[in-house]
């Protein structure tokens, strides 16, 4: 079990929890909720004891699995070496054994000690960690030549898929994972899913993913109103019950605060008549049912909607042949399509697949879009009558100039449009007053997202191109993201690991695969029935 007890951390005057007392117990798998900001990576960390709290005292049991959030900490050793890392007293064992075996002669000690060192690793299952280990790496998609590489090799999506096996390895009686998703694909997602819903132990995970909460928690620990309160249930559910006690707590001060007046009305008027003991008494009512401030919640939703300025003709897009090779390798072979206006169309498929170098050939020759280091081999693209794209690339702090206030960035791509506007649409996005003239360069990367999304609402193209929108977003953020999709007249392509937007948005799938691109026309529930 792992228990905090009269936890409490703020940073200056925001509290983030006060005097906060919750256990999580084995056996139950535990959503950590919250939105950006309210702390909970900071308690996370406190979980772990990478950070001390300012108050209270937590306990932890002995062997904890943790995603390691630092992807370069581990660059000098073997990837299957940094997973058996996962298990502290193996690794230690292993390490001063080969120490000892270094040495050019050996005392009675060190034999001694190498006995008590292959004593731990037995425990340990030392000696089928390299194959343990591996199966792991397999299942994260992370194939056998790469096991004997060096982490430092690998690239970004590669390494955090190790840091989770390392994670996961050595059977941990609980494991903490903060944004276990980032950088995996579908398939990854989907095996993840499987492994921790088969995890016996204490689980608590931190995931802007819906679907993955709602497919792999029990229960639910939700920080807000500088509290920590345990649902039943995936996150769904604790919205819905989070919405009920808020909705209950609200009608029962109003109620208090209605009575109040009313005897607040008799006080006035008999204060100074003969009455004075009913007054007496309604003034001990009144302190009796003086309200307490219900505290206020952390969550902020922004409000996202996209509109055209006019809609494009009925065929947005024609492509033929596209062909785009890196060395001797084909990502993109032959590709041949059509796209209807609306057509909402998910591209989905292993991460290195090609999504990305699809995206870029259909931008390849589209006016203030294209990548200039990037060229097709072979193929046409043909945009429509009308056809005006806006674009939300995968690194999106990198079209953000820095040097300027958020407000007069976005002013520059419509400078016909009123201040107002501008104010407006900025505080859609949770840009609300001083936070308009914030400096584009202090921007993080949730707040970089969603002034790209106030582009997008300003500029109002009819084709709205988005590769990983969902990387840098909170839930309510993402959700906001998945309703305004939904309601766009527009056509879309969109790139997103996200299960449920996936879901709730596609209209047609492009799936990467060995064979090459499947054209499916269907929502995904369909083409998943078709590939079971």
């Amino acid at each position: 079990m792992i228990s905090v007890s009269n936890l409490s951390m703020r940073y200056g005057s925001k509290v983030l929890f006060d005097e906060v007392s919750v256990s999580f117990v084995p056996g139950r798998r535990y959503g950590l909720t919250g939105p950006n900001g309210a702390g909970k990576s900071t308690f996370m960390k406190i979980l772990t004891g990478d950070l001390e709290p300012q108050q209270g005292t937590v306990v932890r049991p002995r062997k904890l699995g943790v995603l390691r959030q630092d992807q370069f900490a581990f660059d000098a050793y073997r990837v299957i070496d940094t997973v058996i890392m996962g298990n502290k007293p193996l690794w230690a064992a292993l390490e001063e054994r080969d120490r000892i075996y270094e040495k050019p002669e050996m005392t009675n000690e060190d034999g001694m000690r190498l006995g008590e060192l292959e004593g731990v690793i037995g425990d340990e299952d030392g000696y089928t960690a390299e194959s343990d280990a591996a199966v792991l790496l397999q299942g994260l998609d992370i194939p056998d030549d790469v096991h004997e590489r060096k982490m430092g090799e690998l690239q970004g999506g590669q390494k955090m898929r190790v840091l989770l096996a390392q994670a996961l390895f050595g059977k941990p009686e609980a494991l903490m994972l903060d944004e276990p998703t980032n950088y995996l694909d579908l398939d990854s997602i989907h095996w993840l899913q499987d492994f921790l819903i088969n995890f016996d132990g204490t689980l608590i995970v931190i995931s802007h993913d819906r679907h993955f909460l709602n497919s792999v928690t029990t229960h639910t620990a939700d920080i807000d109103y500088e509290t920590i309160i345990t649902y039943t249930g995936g996150y769904d559910e604790m919205v819905m019950a989070k919405t009920q006690v808020r909705s209950t707590l609200e009608s029962q001060n109003a109620q208090r605060d209605k009575k109040i007046a009313q005897l607040n009305e008799f006080i006035a008027r008999f204060a100074a008549g003969t009455r004075s003991s009913q007054v007496t008494s309604r003034r001990k009512e009144v302190e009796r049912l003086q309200t307490n401030e219900l505290a206020r919640s952390n969550i902020q939703r922004p409000y996202i909607r996209f509109d055209q300025v006019r809609p494009s003709g009925k065929h947005v897009l024609e492509f033929k042949h596209l062909t785009k090779l890196y060395g001797d390798l084909k990502v993109i072979d032959g590709f041949t399509a059509n796209v209807l206006r609306g057509e909402r169309i998910c591209l989905v498929g292993r991460n290195g697949a090609g999504k990305t170098t699809l995206l870029k050939s259909l931008l390849a020759n589209y006016p203030g879009l294209a990548d200039k280091g990037f060229t097709l081999d072979s193929g046409s693209v043909f945009w429509g009558h009308e056809a005006q794209v806006g674009y939300f690339p995968q690194d999106v702090g990198a079209t953000i100039e820095h040097g300027t206030p958020v407000a007069e960035w976005l002013h520059r791509w419509n400078p016909a449009a009123h201040v107002e506007e501008i104010r407006g649409i900025l505080g859609q996005m949770l840009f609300s007053g001083e936070e308009g003239d914030k400096q584009t360069k202090a921007l993080s990367g949730g707040e970089q997202a969603r002034l790209a999304f106030c582009k997008l609402i300003l500029t109002k193209p009819n084709i709205l191109i988005f590769d990983e929108p969902t990387n840098h977003l909170d839930l309510e953020a993402i959700n906001a993201l998945n309703i305004a999709l939904q309601r766009y007249e527009g056509t879309v392509l969109l790139v997103t690991h996200d299960h449920d937007l996936i879901d709730e948005v596609a209209t047609r799938l492009w799936h990467f695969n060995d064979d090459g691109i499947e054209d499916f026309h269907g929502p995904y529930e369909e083409w998943k029935g078709k590939h079971s």
